[in-house]
């Protein structure tokens, strides 16, 4: 059989049925082949659902249902593993000309799949103020120290209130309150069994994104105060804030590679 055409067909109503396709009794397959297209369709729709929820409610079934069936059709899982599926949905979603008029959409979507990762993560034992201890006796060498977040942590900066947006909707939608006009971050980070959703302050999420992308101490603080941001960081209490909900799993020195 031809695998490719096969997939092609099973996502594309408008595609005939596989020439190759036979029956087991002889019978035409075409409503047989339509049934399993539906049902296909249908499971991967309902994964988007499981993995975008608050999505989901805040834009109603109405419109997020063929939404995710347009995406499934036009992006077929690569990976068998369900949990897997929808890391391009993000991206996807902020150029879906429907979505437009509705702001915040595509960055909601990556602040609900960076939960997924994060339940799925793999288990790595984070630092404790013990392992830090020693770090800091030697100030000289902080700021060319590189430290690492745990790999499952995404620091989700948006310029829409969708933290506020995500954690209203763990309610009542009904007594959902007006949203903040304003820019909003957070930082998304399973500790132990519970995955978090941290609101940070402009220059903490900043930070945090700069650590993320490989940057020294230094270098991140560097970066973070000439974006200017208001209030200033607070280093030390971003450096808390990693280390009190387990998000810091390396610190090494300069000179080490990571």
């Amino acid at each position: 059989m031809n695998q490719p055409g096969f997939a092609a067909a099973l996502l594309d109503p408008a595609q005939a049925v596989p020439a190759d396709l036979l029956a087991w009794n002889g019978s035409d397959p075409t409503t047989r082949f339509a049934v399993y297209r539906n049902n296909v369709i249908t499971s991967l729709m309902a994964a988007l659902a499981d993995t975008f929820p608050v999505l989901r409610q805040w834009v109603g079934p109405e419109f997020f249902d063929p939404m995710a069936r347009c995406y499934v059709c036009e992006h077929p899982p690569a990976s068998p593993v369900l949990t897997d599926y929808g890391d391009g949905f993000a991206d996807w979603a902020s150029i879906f000309e429907p979505a437009a008029g509705l702001p915040g959409l595509a960055d909601l979507a990556r602040l609900e799949r960076a939960r997924v990762r994060a339940c799925h993560a793999a288990d790595l034992q984070p630092l404790n103020t013990d392992d830090l201890a020693h770090r800091l006796v030697d100030p000289a060498a902080l700021p060319g120290a590189r430290l690492v977040l745990h790999p499952g942590a995404t620091v989700i900066r948006s310029a829409f209130p969708v933290v506020s947006l995500w954690a209203a909707h763990q309610g009542d939608p009904a007594h959902i309150g007006p949203l903040p006009h304003q820019p909003e971050a957070a930082l998304v980070h399973r500790n132990g069994d519970d995955v978090l959703v941290l609101p940070l302050a402009p220059a903490t999420a900043q930070f945090l994104h700069a650590l993320a992308t490989g940057q020294t101490l230094g270098q991140a603080v560097a970066e973070t105060e000439a974006a200017a941001p208001e209030p200033p960081l607070d280093l030390a209490a971003s450096l808390a804030l990693l280390i009190r909900h387990g998000a810091l799993v390396a610190w090494h020195p300069p000179g080490d590679t990571p």
